[in-house]
């Protein structure tokens, strides 16, 4: 693991084996933490001083896009969110490796995207090394509130994942999913009416 002549950053990067306790790594932690704070103790009117904080700490985010504080990430810059989507109170991202949601997504409170993977083999977790998966959520995704994304899913566009279910594996577009490890209860017949509470 050590011949490697890469830097961490770029280890990271390419999904490989890292050291977050890296000093470039651990200076983009910092900041980010530094920048969520200011945004998390912004006033609520402060409406495009928060756009701008946003602005700087995430990779992108869309235009009409709302993420309500508190908000906490690894770095930001792999964040990459959509036009028109809604985050409520909580968001986890813990965005070691690209972290990508589409348009017009709807985010229950305390949800957690987590891309970061360790070693099963104690000697190299002990060591303090680590990865990464990326998470990629389609256009118009609901998740419930409390539900956690594991690392290296996929879930395609229109998708329903009910309140604190565990998403493990990808999940196809139009369908609804809900329980631990989230399992597939039907597709979306995109001709019903169907209402559903705050899955």
């Amino acid at each position: 693991m050590t011949d490697d002549t890469r830097s961490m950053r770029e280890r990271m990067m390419a999904g490989d084996l890292y050291l977050a306790d890296d000093p470039d790594l651990a200076a983009a932690n910092v900041a980010a933490q530094a920048a969520t704070w200011t945004y998390n103790t912004s006033s609520p009117k402060e409406v495009d001083a928060r756009r701008n904080l946003l602005r700087g700490l995430l990779g992108t985010i869309g235009d009409g896009t709302e993420i309500r504080p508190p908000l906490e990430v690894d770095y930001g810059f792999n964040l990459h969110v959509g036009a028109n989507s809604f985050f409520n109170f909580g968001l986890v991202a813990l965005d070691v490796a690209t972290i990508r949601i589409g348009d017009d997504c709807q985010v229950g409170p305390n949800v957690q995207l987590l891309t970061a993977t360790h070693p099963i083999d104690p000697e190299p977790r002990r060591a303090k090394w680590e990865a990464a998966l990326p998470i990629t959520i389609g256009d118009n995704v609901w998740l419930g509130g409390g539900v956690i994304v594991c690392p290296g899913v996929t879930i395609g566009a229109n998708t329903v994942i009910g309140a604190g279910s565990i998403v493990t594996k990808d999940l196809p577009a139009n369908v609804i999913a809900v329980g631990n490890p989230a399992r597939l209860v039907r597709p979306i017949d995109p001709l019903s009416d169907d209402v559903a509470p705050d899955v």
